[in-house]
């Protein structure tokens, strides 16, 4: 009986011991990421660019939390560490220079990258590491949004092209051939992909335009403090334009009223 007891205590110590190990693999990974060999590329901050410019690789310290003091830092050419009470033999200086606002540092050199990566105290105050791989993310997802931007701006029709068009050059778009606004819906789709499919998918900017057009053949007009439209023709008011709000906007709503559709119709009918 007393053995048995004794077994099944030695069996739960094990038990325990293997799930406290793994715990602490599993924190350990968790704390500290494995280091990727790769190359790898700096930057100075705020966009400085200089012919050259020089940081510090001596004279650098960084507290080490797992020996608790202070470890003197250097970057050399022929040491494997950049920790000074690691070093064995004469230690060459190196100097840490970057041309233009960028240094690129190869893979064959990780006493460098460590030092720029993990302990330099400028890091992210005057360099940082380029993360290349969030700029290709970036990079790829611009150019999806311009061939979605492109395919969008092709297949459009006149009438909105010529509104989306409009936002961007005013009313000189009244004077363009249609080929002409599709050259310049192309450009815009390709320069500001974003902004073009923002526009694209705005469901009032066709409404919008016809009274754009309206204001500009003279069929309505809108009163020099851009508060009232009205009938060229009569001067007879159309709509107040609310406070703070774009007229043409506040136009466009008003021409999805029960009011305002007939109005919109008799506009259409009066155009060019």
């Amino acid at each position: 009986m007393y053995l048995r007891g004794l077994f099944l205590s030695f069996f739960i110590f094990i038990k325990f011991y293997n799930i406290m190990a793994t715990a602490k693999t599993k924190q350990a990974e968790t704390v500290a990421p494995a280091w990727e060999v790769k190359d790898r590329s700096y930057a100075l901050k705020n966009g400085l660019s200089p012919l050259t410019y020089t940081i510090k690789s001596k004279n650098i310290f960084w507290f080490d939390e797992e020996k608790g003091y202070e470890r003197e830092l250097k970057y050399t050419l022929n040491q494997k560490s950049v920790f000074v009470d690691d070093f064995q033999g004469q230690a060459r200086l190196g100097h840490i220079v970057f041309e233009d606002g960028y240094l690129n540092v190869p893979k064959e050199k990780q006493t460098l990258q460590k030092l720029l990566s993990l302990y330099h105290p400028d890091r992210d105050k005057i360099f940082y590491e380029v993360d290349n791989t969030a700029i290709a993310e970036d990079e790829v997802e611009i150019i999806e949004l311009e061939i979605e931007a492109l395919l969008a701006a092709q297949q459009m029709d006149i009438d909105r092209a010529e509104a989306i068009v409009r936002t961007n050059v005013g009313s000189a778009v009244s004077k363009m051939t249609s080929k002409e606004i599709k050259r310049d819906l192309l450009v815009f789709a390709k320069k500001d992909p974003i902004l073009f499919l923002e526009l694209a998918s705005d469901e009032n900017i066709n409404i919008r335009n016809v009274g754009i057009k309206a204001a500009e053949q003279g069929v309505i007009k809108l009163s020099d403090d851009q508060r009232t439209f009205t009938w060229a023709s009569t001067n007879k008011k159309i709509i107040t334009v609310p406070f703070d709000e774009n007229p043409y906007s506040a136009l466009a709503m008003f021409f999805k009223t029960d009011e305002g559709i007939e109005v919109y119709q008799a506009i259409e009918k009066r155009l060019k």
